[in-house]
């Protein structure tokens, strides 16, 4: 796959197309229930992704990588091995695509494929096919093993999400996000310390991580405002109506008991 750009490419189109024609296929049909086959998908993401984060730490490890700024040529057989666990991590990027499918054919949750989402994962397909032609070890270890490790939570979370009897114990998405808007911090910061302390890895390359990191910070921040913001105000609204409720009284119950219900005049 490494070869071309073009099968990458392709495969980004098809996924793009799939998850446009898929909500507006499904927009009027009922949603299909694959527990099952959820539970498989999210269960090997998660032995995927734990297989990378493992291997990458073995693997810089043992190259005695510099936290600060690793080059591509310095650690031998030991940047093999990271190339070899990162070109998995940039096959994981299509398996994940399969992800988006659930939402659209299964589950009908349209109102999760945001532009965050499908810009994130078709972005990062392609970005990881150009990392692993040209820069497939050295300091490009740091974000997927952050990322491997976000992934194993994630995951999990996804797999119990789909358990009915597990859902009283999945109180953490919030934190979930959170998690993910840390790591990306993270990713800058230590993208950007190679840029201040040079090592010879492309200066390039750090810029147009460190910018593509801060869109995806940006959208994301937008994504946590909307979504737990609008959950806190429901939140809110459901602790007022349950205190009326409490006091003996509702105020729509109470105007109702008298026989009359209040209209707006022109």
């Amino acid at each position: 796959m490494l070869d071309s750009c073009l099968p990458t490419l392709t495969l980004t189109i098809l996924y793009v197309l799939s998850v446009w024609l898929g909500t507006k296929y499904m927009k009027n049909r009922p949603a299909f229930s694959l527990r099952g086959h959820l539970i498989v998908y999210n269960l090997a993401v998660t032995l995927l992704s734990l297989y990378m984060l493992i291997e990458l730490i073995l693997s810089t490890w043992e190259g005695s990588y510099n936290l600060q700024c690793q080059n591509l040529d310095s650690a031998g057989e030991a940047d093999v091995r990271v190339a070899k666990v990162l070109w998995w991590y940039y096959f994981s990027k299509a398996i994940e695509f399969y992800g988006h499918h659930f939402l659209c054919f299964t589950e009908k949750k349209n109102s999760q494929i945001t532009f965050l989402h499908v810009y994130h994962h078709a972005t990062m397909f392609n970005i990881w096919w150009c990392v692993l032609n040209w820069i497939p070890c050295g300091q490009s270890f740091f974000g997927p093993t952050l990322n491997s490790f976000i992934h194993v939570l994630m995951y999990s979370y996804y797999g119990l999400s789909v358990i009915p009897s597990m859902h009283k114990y999945l109180w953490w998405k919030k934190y979930l996000t959170q998690a993910q808007l840390i790591q990306f911090l993270l990713t800058i910061s230590h993208t950007l310390s190679a840029v201040v302390k040079p090592c010879g890895f492309p200066f390039g390359c750090l810029i147009f991580q460190s910018s593509y990191m801060t869109t995806l910070v940006i959208l994301f921040v937008n994504f946590y405002l909307k979504t737990y913001k609008k959950s806190t105000k429901s939140d809110s609204n459901r602790t007022a109506a349950s205190l009326d409720l409490k006091n003996g009284y509702h105020k729509d119950l109470m105007n109702a008991s008298n026989g009359f219900v209040h209209k707006k005049h022109n």
